[in-house]
């Protein structure tokens, strides 16, 4: 089978597999895609928590975006984890030479276990002037209080909040619920013209690392393929659920999900 289209993905490094850029490429994969990379940091980590991180200059960031769109042009690009205010000043300098149209960010601030992942000047250029610039930000509960300093309790909130974001210039936000406390949870997606709500009942399980980092690149997959943004929002919820539901309970922490759902296989391995 040939993959049916190319994604770049600009993002950290999961040692464990379970998140970040690892996350992403078997995301892409499972679907149908051909996944190339741009690293922004290596982290040291496992199920539970992060140990170390390293930061990748944002020159080299830089060299491998361009180097890799110079020969293989990506349909859509995903962003994750970007550490620093001069890491994102460098990708809105580079998002203007390789003029993809397509871009979905995931505004990586913590990890599952509280570590933080990005400075606060970082925040503030993201929110300011890179949020501008992508068609769709998925931010948590937790991601979008940091992002409007707006504190979130319940549905209403997440909708407000979303509003907020879209004074601020973003074109297309959609509000994870999964750190609600409830037994249905709440997606919210918004824009200008239209608010779309997608339910789902809470998954009873610990194992949900790198839920956040699938979901943006399922997104990413289903948008580059055709989909609209509403519809690729609705599908990629749809795979980490069952991702989430098969999930293979590796891990003394907060264990992967299952990217492998996708994929039937129809002989059996002796």
């Amino acid at each position: 089978m040939k993959p049916k289209f190319k994604i770049l993905i600009i993002a950290g490094s999961d040692s464990s597999g379970g998140a970040g850029i690892q996350a992403d490429i078997k995301t892409v994969t499972a679907l149908g895609g051909y996944a190339m990379t741009a690293i922004t940091a290596i982290t040291s980590q496992n199920t539970t928590g992060v140990n170390s991180i390293v930061p990748i200059s944002s020159k080299e960031i830089e060299n491998q975006i361009l180097f890799t769109c110079k020969d293989i042009k990506p349909n859509a690009i995903k962003i994750g984890m970007l550490h620093s205010s001069s890491v994102i000043s460098s990708i809105l300098k580079i998002l203007k030479k390789i003029r993809i149209k397509k871009i979905i960010l995931d505004p990586v601030m913590v990890a599952k276990g509280g570590f933080r992942l990005i400075n606060n000047k970082a925040i503030v250029l993201l929110k300011k002037r890179l949020i501008k610039k992508v068609n769709l930000i998925t931010p948590n509960i937790p991601e979008a209080e940091i992002l409007t300093n707006k504190k979130i309790k319940n549905l209403d909130d997440m909708i407000s909040s979303a509003k907020i974001l879209l004074s601020h210039g973003a074109s297309n936000i959609l509000i994870k619920g999964g750190h609600e406390k409830t037994k249905i949870l709440h997606d919210v997606f918004i824009n200008k013209k239209e608010i779309k709500i997608f339910k789902n009942k809470k998954i009873k399980t610990k194992n949900t690392h790198g839920t956040g980092c699938t979901l943006s690149s399922a997104i990413t997959s289903f948008f580059a393929c055709g989909k609209t943004l509403n519809k690729s929002c609705e599908l990629g919820i749809k795979y980490v659920n069952q991702a989430i539901r098969s999930n293979p309970n590796y891990g003394k922490g907060h264990g992967p999900i299952n990217h492998l759902n996708s994929i039937l296989i129809d002989k059996k391995f002796k």
